[in-house]
Parts: C-alpha cells; sequence; structure tokens
C-alpha cells in the first residue's frame, strides 16, 4: 500500500514577520504624512472649520455662545456673526448678556454721534468703552479738556442705563515722562483715571459706591508703541463697565 505523503500549505512567501513590519511602516507613513499636513495648515481654513464644528455644537451647550476670540492688548474686536477671529485663538465662552451689553454700548455711541471719538470692545469679562486720550487731555497733564467734559457729559447717560460697576482704566504711550507732579507714566495714567472718576462721581452724580480708579502707564499697549499712530491709539482712558456673572448682570 502507498502512502502519499502530505503536502504543506502556506510553506512559500516571505517569513510571518514581514507582515508585521509592512504594517508598521505604513503606520508611520500616515502618521508622518499627517504631521506635515498639520504643520503646514492654512490659518484660515482652520479657524473656518473651527467655526463650523462650534456652530455644530453650540445647540448642546448651557449658559454661553462659544465664539473665536482675538485679542487687541486684553481685548476683543468683534466681527460678523458674533465670532472674533485673528491669531488663531479660539474657545472663549461669551456670555449672551455680555453680548448685549455690547450691543447696547455701540447703538448708543452711534446715535450720539460719538463713534469718531470712542471705541467699544468687550472680553469675557465685560465692556470696554475706549475713549482717546487726546479728546480727554493735554499732553502730560491729567485735567480734562473741555472736549473731554463733553464726551463725558454725553456718556452719563449710558453709564447710568446700566447697573454694572464701572473701572476706569488710565494707559499712556511709553514714552518717559519726568516731571515733579508725575514723575512716571504710571502717576500720569493713574491721575487720568482719577479725574475721570471724580468728574463722573462729584459732576454728573453716578453713584461713586459703582466707580474704581486704575493706571497701567505704557504697560498694556493695544498695538506696539513703534509708530507716532500707534503710540496715540495706546494713550486712552478706558470705561471698563464690569460684567458679574454671579450677581447675571
Amino acid at each position: 500500500m502507498s502512502r502519499f505523503r502530505k503536502k504543506e500549505v502556506g510553506s512559500g512567501g516571505g517569513a510571518p514577520w514581514l507582515t508585521t513590519l509592512c504594517d508598521l511602516m505604513q503606520l508611520l507613513l500616515t502618521f508622518f504624512v499627517l504631521l506635515f499636513s498639520m504643520s503646514n495648515v492654512d490659518q484660515e481654513k482652520f479657524t473656518n472649520v473651527t467655526i463650523s464644528l462650534q456652530e455644530a455644537f453650540v445647540g448642546f451647550q448651557d449658559g454661553g455662545q462659544s465664539i473665536i476670540d482675538a485679542y487687541e492688548g486684553n481685548q476683543l474686536n468683534p466681527i460678523s456673526e458674533g465670532y472674533i477671529i485673528d491669531d488663531g485663538t479660539v474657545g472663549i465662552q461669551i456670555s449672551p448678556e455680555i453680548i448685549q451689553m455690547y450691543e447696547k454700548v455701540a447703538e448708543f455711541l452711534e446715535a450720539n454721534n460719538l463713534d469718531a471719538e470712542v471705541d467699544v470692545k468687550y472680553d469675557d469679562k465685560g465692556v470696554y468703552v475706549d475713549i482717546k486720550d487726546a479728546i480727554l487731555f493735554d499732553t502730560g497733564s491729567a485735567q480734562l479738556k473741555e472736549s473731554g467734559l463733553q464726551v463725558l457729559k454725553k456718556l452719563e447717560a449710558l453709564i447710568n442705563d446700566f447697573d454694572n460697576d464701572i473701572v476706569v482704566e488710565g494707559h499712556t504711550d511709553n514714552v518717559p515722562i519726568n516731571v515733579d507732579r508725575y514723575p512716571t507714566n504710571w502717576e500720569l495714567s493713574t491721575a487720568r483715571a482719577v479725574s475721570v472718576v471724580r468728574y463722573l462721581s462729584e459732576v454728573e452724580n453716578i453713584n461713586p459706591r459703582r466707580l474704581s480708579a486704575r493706571g497701567y502707564g505704557e504697560y498694556s499697549p493695544i498695538v506696539p508703541n513703534d509708530t507716532p499712530e500707534n503710540r496715540a491709539l495706546n494713550r486712552r482712558v478706558n470705561l471698563f463697565i464690569v460684567f458679574d456673572n454671579e450677581s447675571g448682570e
């Protein structure tokens, strides 16, 4: 009786470890391709994708609107549809009440022809009413000019439309000042903020308990102090309308 040897199956081809090696190489190649594509992503396309994702998920969020944020210093410049796009800064939650406050201020400034002299911005802490320094003060002075008094007089009605606390913030450029009364920009910026606070409380009868003053000197610019135009932008006084999240204001 003849015997037949059973033919071994799978005896041909490469060694089994080659299959594992090929799979590993393909995964590594895919990984490096992803890294390369991410390192060369177009910022505008990335921002648009982020906005689309946020729009898709906003319906699942409670107690706030998710928007893209971009800062000028510590403040924001809003653009269409409530989104703020610049520098790729994303993910800050802005309360709808802050958006409403901003819109109310912007409408007031436009209705009272103040939008050329006063700017408005916001962040997640509240709304900033920026008054150009040249309207309020002469160079190196903390005494309010007549043009500044007129602007503040108009803003009194706006301030009294809110119950929020108001922080008056003084800012200067980086040009040194060295006079007896104001040896540095710290003293000058603080004195200007205090001048505005005293006018609002003593002349316009705004509750002084709502008011406070801060001086930032040259250390919170909104643009680099590298041109006369930029330095003029950095010389400003902010009326910061504070958003109190705990009280719901």
